[in-house]
């Protein structure tokens, strides 16, 4: 019995020495840059300046608090709400890549030769460096050599200059991010869905004289809701983090802000002009908890919408 407790031990041991590496990774990269970002928001720190000057709740107040002015009520922080507002209008994309995502689940959901080809064909923008993608891009959308302007011109339609107007800057973020999201995981995800769904149940609508639209509606889209609610949370979450690579690559946040997001904005204050540490954390800080927020609001009422 006491042979078999050390034995134990020693494979206890062993096994905690094998996840020293990935957990000592974990608290040095993770843990410990996540606590520090919490104490430094707390802070008015300039990276240059030392020790950190702690001002309590300040940082929180500015950024979300508003004040009487001449004109009326403002915020304190006017930039924080523009970016907030960008962020989420880029995410309006969001119904449209799944939808992208789901319409091409349906077409390559087929037994066909060389179906694994064309599905590979989809897939590969999504293995590319967004670096890569985004600089393409934005010669796409170049004023005058672009090919997206070229081909207008082919139909007598002077094109914008997509990237520089205040107008046209967000749809074209918009149409970009679909193109990209169309046929990547989302669509693995749709398919793998797709595939799970019992052949039984087409047999039985066929037999109730249902034809393609209506086994769509009545079989597929149903059989598919807990996809489209995980696809759609993960969207969510990644909508209100993502936005700064292709706002620092192709618009630096132009014109006048219009393509700003709230990871560029925690960007641009924490390691660009003031070195703002402190408020930049504090952004951070905001973001995650209404990140956390709509989650927690999407998984109460839209799971149990599809739990039923």
């Amino acid at each position: 019995m006491k042979r078999s407790i050390h034995h134990t031990k020693g494979h206890g041991r062993a096994g905690l020495l094998f996840c020293m590496p990935n957990l000592a990774g974990f608290v040095l990269f993770t843990l410990f840059p996540v606590a520090a970002s919490l104490v430094l928001a707390f802070t008015d720190w300039k990276m240059l300046s030392w020790p950190p000057r702690f001002v309590g709740l300040d940082n929180f107040v500015n950024l979300l608090g508003f004040r009487r002015g001449p004109e009326g009520w403002v915020a304190r922080d006017p930039l924080f709400w523009q970016y907030l507002y960008n962020t989420v209008f880029l995410m309006l994309g969001i119904p449209l890549s799944m939808a992208a995502s789901l319409l091409l689940a349906l077409a390559l959901n087929r037994v066909v030769r060389g179906v694994a080809v064309i599905r590979a064909v989809f897939f590969t923008p999504s293995l590319c460096m967004g670096v890569a993608i985004f600089m393409v891009w934005r010669m796409l959308y170049h004023a005058d050599v672009g090919l997206i302007n070229q081909v207008l011109a082919w139909f007598n339609v002077h094109g914008p200059d997509w990237l520089n107007s205040m107008r046209w800057s967000k749809p074209a973020l918009i149409f970009m991010t679909v193109w990209l999201q169309a046929g990547g995981y989302n669509m693995v995800l749709y398919l793998a869905g797709l595939q799970g769904i019992p052949p039984e149940l087409y047999e039985a609508a066929r037999v109730d004289g249902a034809g393609r639209f209506a086994q769509l509606r009545h079989v597929t889209w149903p059989m598919l809701a807990p996809t489209t609610f995980f696809i759609f949370i993960m969207s969510v979450i990644s909508g209100f983090q993502g936005g700064f690579e292709a706002a620092y690559i192709m618009t630096r946040g132009g014109p006048a802000g219009t393509t700003t997001t709230l990871s560029y904005y925690i960007y641009n204050t924490a390691y660009t002009g003031e070195l703002q540490l402190g408020y930049g954390s504090a952004i951070a800080w905001v973001l995650l908890i209404l990140v956390f927020v709509i989650t927690l609001v999407n998984w109460r009422f839209g799971g149990r919408a599809v739990t039923g």
